[in-house]
């Protein structure tokens, strides 16, 4: 077997492993339902910050979407791969990251299909976004009002999970007593 980093975790519907695949073998037609995760990242103005995806990716390239995505390797905690995937994508180094939501989602575009239990995350950084060409085009804070109104009036121009998920953020307590507090 290669490297824990060349595969995805294979799950069932209740996020219990069934097995590995090979990243590179998984984004298809048919892709099987695995582990992903999504970051929402905001700085201390409550500003999030939006990703274009790089136009070299498999799936869904040149479009705007959140913040960080990405996939755990097997045996590597949700949590731990939201912060190793945001310092390779974004050369963001975070702490701390917190569980909101429960997601899953089932989308296809050019005949490649994302199929991934994939909890929603936020975090917390102030300082500079150094983004990897590979994966990122281009980054930008919004202010989330703005967001939220954007994500009504254009939903096309962004991925559909991040427009899911935007949804989700805003209709919880948790995130919303978050977006309240002070800086």
């Amino acid at each position: 077997m290669k490297n824990t980093e060349d595969y995805v975790v294979l799950v069932d519907e209740r996020d219990r492993k069934i097995g590995i695949q090979e990243k590179r073998t998984v984004h298809t037609q048919e892709t099987p339902l695995h582990r992903a995760f999504s970051l929402f990242l905001f700085n201390a103005a409550k500003e999030l910050l939006l990703q274009q995806r790089a136009e070299g990716k498999k799936t869904w390239p040149l479009v705007w979407s959140n913040s960080c995505c990405g996939h755990p390797y097997p045996g590597e905690s949700y949590a731990s791969a939201v912060m190793r995937r945001t310092r390779y994508e974004l050369g963001v180094d975070l702490t701390t990251v917190e569980k909101i939501s429960d997601y899953r989602y089932c989308f296809s575009k050019d005949g490649v299909m994302e199929n991934e239990i994939c909890p929603i995350f936020i975090g917390c950084y102030d300082g500079k976004v150094t983004p990897d060409p590979r994966e990122v085009q281009a980054v930008k804070w919004v202010k989330w009002a703005a967001w939220l109104e954007e994500t009504i009036t254009c939903p096309e121009r962004y991925s559909p999970w991040c427009i899911e998920e935007t949804r989700i953020l805003a209709s919880d307590k948790k995130f919303n007593t978050f977006m309240r507090s002070p800086s």
